[in-house]
């Protein structure tokens, strides 16, 4: 099995490489991951002892941050290694302020670039974020004697490892990972099914990661002047369903500001065609002088939506009515705002446990999302009652990091 596995790796280098001549994601990983040995090079000797944590992308990655800056609170004199497998990821992480002395891309699941990989350094704990694992990555590091662990673990009926093929891999799961924190008590059931014993139930780190944002200065330049007191949605990494349903409430309601904070910038041009009387947050501050009243704001940087969720009396989050993913919604009912999503998403158990709480609304299509909406702004007693739930349902969750460090200390 080991060898058959070896050889899907290869094909799924092989047609990763074909595909970047024509997809440029693609392409930033491939060529991304001809630097990964270097950089390791040269920010580690190999006494160096190094945490590592592996996210495949940037949600990954903001769950296991949290216990990665505790483990280095216990571990100071120890050196951090970020890796990734998207360039979403990896592209967002290197562009900001990190605590790693080295963020790179995890070289491909090939027994021999791996070795070489792990052995520019000394590898004291390992944990991968959620569900990405890599059988000779893993295999390497047992052979080391790493303790390695699985952060906000998340296992579901349709994966493979719940099929017949799937039964070697768990085998490899069973022998290598020390530990598994499981996000939900059905993810904890399911591992115990196929024999992944050594695991427990500690939360989703993610709300630990929210709770701290309200703890921060949120202030953003000049969006306070832009509201003028008017109730505020937020559309947070919009796809263009998310914008329908802002064209739709635009049209139907003009006592209240939009902000849109589409999910990639390259939508900002299409954005103001459909909002022609939009103006760009580049462009603030309003003055009456400058520019003309307008009741719609299109972010046109990265880096605010966490904060500008703090301004919002209802935020419309994008992904969910497609394939795509459901961006994160827990950045927005951390500040007790009811988050309104497509239904369309899967993986996503905060969102269920959102809609069960009261503190936030799925729907299938935008229209529907748009009408209640609509209501929502004209009923204060439910959007009251929505935003405690929202706030409520964030609070509530347990500290999660600490039930993850104690643990991993004692182990």
């Amino acid at each position: 099995m080991a060898f058959l596995y070896s050889i899907f790796v290869s094909l799924l280098v092989f047609g990763m490489r074909v595909f970047s001549l024509f997809h440029d994601k693609t392409k930033k990983g491939v060529e991304g991951r001809r630097q990964s040995l270097s950089i390791v090079k040269s920010a580690f000797s190999k006494s160096d002892k190094v945490l590592w944590m592996h996210a495949a992308s940037l949600g990954e990655y903001e769950q296991g941050l949290p216990v990665l800056e505790k483990l280095k609170e216990s571990f100071p004199s120890h050196k951090i290694l970020i890796t990734f497998f998207s360039p979403s990821g990896y592209e967002n992480v290197i562009k900001k302020k990190h605590i790693a002395d080295a963020v790179c891309y995890l070289p491909f699941d090939k027994k021999s670039s791996v070795k070489e990989f792990v052995s520019q350094f000394e590898c004291e704990l390992f944990f991968t974020v959620k569900y990405d694992y890599w059988y000779h990555l893993l295999a390497e590091l047992k052979s080391r004697n790493v303790k390695t662990f699985v952060i906000s673990a998340l296992f579901y009926e349709s994966q493979s490892f719940f099929t017949t093929y799937g039964k070697w891999f768990v085998g490899q799961l069973k022998k290598n990972i020390t530990w598994f924190f499981h996000q939900t008590q059905h993810s904890y059931v399911l591992a115990k099914s196929i024999g992944l014993l050594k695991s427990s139930v500690t939360g989703d780190t993610r709300f630990d990661r929210v709770k701290q944002l309200k703890l921060r200065d949120n202030h953003v330049d000049f969006v306070e002047e832009f509201i003028k007191g008017k109730k505020v949605i937020v559309l947070g990494s919009s796809w263009q369903a998310e914008e329908k349903i802002a064209k739709i409430i635009s049209e139907n309601y003009s006592d209240l500001k939009i902000i849109i904070a589409p999910h990639d910038l390259k939508r900002v041009e299409y954005l103001q065609e459909i909002f022609p009387d939009s103006i760009l947050y580049s462009e603030l501050p309003i003055t009456n002088n400058q520019q003309p009243t307008t009741n719609i704001l299109i972010i046109n940087n990265i880096g605010l939506l966490s904060r500008l969720y703090s301004y919002a009396d209802i935020a419309v989050v994008g992904g969910g009515f497609h394939d795509a993913g459901l961006h994160n919604i827990l950045e927005a009912a951390t500040f007790g705002v009811p988050v309104i999503f497509g239904s369309h998403y899967k993986k996503n158990p905060e969102a269920d446990n959102l809609v069960a709480a009261k503190g936030g609304a799925s729907f299938e299509d935008e229209n529907s999302a748009a009408k209640f909406v609509l209501s929502l702004m004209k009923d204060e007693k439910l959007l009251n009652e929505m935003s405690e739930n929202a706030a409520g349902f964030v609070e509530k969750q347990p500290n999660s990091t600490e039930l993850i460090i104690g643990k991993i200390l004692s182990l």
